[in-house]
């Protein structure tokens, strides 16, 4: 994903996991959107197992603040065809 490297996506799913409270095999970005505000808000479909994905809203700060990606929120009960929008 643009901007948001691998080393920080891996900072998004344990943030996710502890907001649902349970852990997920599978956490593989499948598209994106993005959105420039003061940083970069980034709508990203996830699946997180055979048939199910979530969609979630990931706010990456300017560089020179120097800060990891934060989960701001997400959607649950989606599907591989649920359209990504923004939220």
């Amino acid at each position: 994903m643009q901007g948001l490297l691998v080393s920080q996506w891996g900072k998004v799913k344990p943030q996710f996991e502890s907001r649902e409270n349970r852990t997920y095999g599978i956490f593989k970005a499948i598209v994106y959107k993005t959105q420039v505000v003061a940083g970069i808000n980034y709508f990203i479909k996830v699946q997180v197992s055979d048939a199910d994905f979530v969609h979630l809203k990931v706010f990456q700060s300017l560089p020179q603040e120097n800060q990891g990606p934060s989960l701001v929120s997400f959607e649950t009960g989606k599907t591989i065809d649920d359209p990504l929008t923004y939220f």
